[in-house]
Formats: structure tokens, sequence, C-alpha cells
């Protein structure tokens, strides 16, 4: 019993660590965002706000304290930038805010020096969805920054909308696999998704 014990006690530890080190990344990113918008003279656009949303179809306890902690503490996990595009008010909490779809945002061509987009391309349906809003992203901003949830997140694997898997393997390019099928994709900003191996 003290073996498995152990066992559940380094995953746990481990997975806490990684929660930390995504929540260090996202602000990383926003710095670096905000720097080099600075550096362009432009506005910094943030898609996906800075707390996330503790969402509604998690109805266990434990679950919903672990995906709202940040708005339960207070603590954003990056800036708010000059505006702060969600599908969800609360997720922008004391941004100032504009309602949006990543797949149609509501700006004109390289309006912004640099976007932050965290943890939101995951949420995509598929490979497809996530290029539309990749090449959004793009095509507001002159540099782009993600973060997305590795699969070596435990949590994230049971996260019911979140459909890919997203990997930044080049300065455009993206590893999309899609959890339902296992079909994985190069995506870039200007093309239809290419079929990089499949499930």
């Amino acid at each position: 019993m003290g073996f498995l014990t152990g066992i559940a006690g380094g995953v746990l530890v481990h997975q806490a660590v990684g929660v930390a080190n995504r929540f260090h990344e996202s602000a990383e990113k926003y710095t670096m965002a905000q720097e080099e918008a600075k550096l362009r003279g432009k506005p910094l656009l943030v898609v996906g706000g800075p707390y996330g949303v503790a969402d509604p179809y998690i109805t266990h306890p434990a679950l919903y304290m672990f995906v709202g902690v940040k708005q339960l503490f207070g603590i954003k996990a990056h800036g708010c930038g000059v505006l702060c595009v969600d599908l969800d008010a609360k997720a922008c909490d004391g941004c100032p805010y504009q309602p949006g779809n990543i797949q149609d945002l509501p700006f004109k061509d390289k309006e912004f020096g640099a976007v932050s987009c965290s943890h939101v391309l995951e949420h995509m349906r598929d490979a497809e969805g996530c290029q539309k809003a990749w090449s959004e992203l793009h095509r507001v901003a002159d540099v782009v920054f993600i973060c997305v949830p590795p699969k070596s997140s435990i949590f994230a694997w049971f996260v019911p909308d979140h459909h890919l898997w997203v990997r930044h393997v080049g300065e455009t390019i993206l590893e999309v696999e899609e959890r339902d099928n296992g079909n994985k994709y190069l995506v870039d900003p200007y093309g239809p998704p290419q079929l990089h191996g499949e499930g």
C-alpha cells in the first residue's frame, strides 16, 4: 500500500509542478508579447482571458475548484493587454473586454503588434478549426505567442472540450493531433491542414 501511495504522491507532485510551470509559461509568453508589441509601436491583443473559466460541464467540486483556482484566489495567469477577447466575459474580468470568436476576430489586418493566446487552440473541434483560428491570429497581429497544455498533463486529458493536442514546431507551424481519431496535421496560417500521420 505504501508503494502505491508513493506513486500516487509522485504523480500528484508532478502534475502540481506542471500546473505551476504552465502559469509561469503563460506569464512569460505574455511578457514577450507585450515587449514585441511595444517594439512595433502597436497595441497588444490578448485572446483567452487571464482567469480562464470554471467550465459549467465540470460538476465534481474538487475539479471545479481546480479549474477555477485562478478566479478563486484572484490570480491572473497573464495580463490583459490593451484589449482582451474571449467568448466569456468572466474570463477577462477586470480587463478591457470585447466578445469575440477566435476564428473570426473583429479587427483589421495587422492591427496589433502582437497577440498572446493562452489555452484556447486546444478547444477547437478539429485541425481545420485550429487552422482558421491560427490564421486569424496571424491576420490581426504581426507576431503570435501561444500557450497550450502538453499531453503530459493528466488534467488536460479529462477536460471534455479539449479536442486537440497542439504543439508549436516552427515559427508559424503547429502540429495538431485530433484526440478523437489520433490523426496528426501540420497547420500553418496560410493553407489547409496537411495530414502528417494517421491515428
